[in-house]
């Protein structure tokens, strides 16, 4: 099941993401019991969001059976530079010319290496 409907109060940026997975989904395409998919929220491999008392992972950072590569690392740079789960969500999905695409979009493509130097950069 996928949520794709954004609310005006919600700082996520839903017009950015356009396909949520609540956390269900995903345990059951990992293969894995639901309690250890909120213990990868808990440890910040992936970032969650709650609507209507259900949490949601923007379906971006799912690969089949796993999290896309180098997801975690840029997660922990950015919480490193002092940003919240709201703004790395933002920068994470919010397209820069210069890499091209979003930040996000080079992590699935295998182009983690520059997305990890510029989350590192902001933290200076």
């Amino acid at each position: 099941m996928t949520d794709t409907t954004p609310s005006p109060s919600d700082p996520v940026p839903t017009a950015l993401i356009t396909e949520w997975l609540p956390l269900p989904d995903i345990a059951e395409a990992f293969g894995i019991e639901v309690t250890r998919v909120r213990q990868q929220v808990r440890e910040r491999l992936l970032l969650a969001v709650r609507r209507d008392g259900i949490l949601y992972v923007p379906a971006a950072f799912i690969d089949g059976d796993h999290i896309i590569k180098g997801l975690p690392g840029v997660l922990t740079l950015l919480q490193d530079a002092g940003y919240s789960d709201d703004e790395a969500l933002t920068w994470l999905f919010t397209p820069e010319e210069s890499l091209p695409g979003a930040p996000v979009d080079a992590l699935r493509e295998n182009r983690g290496t520059e997305v990890k130097r510029r989350a590192q950069a902001l933290g200076f």
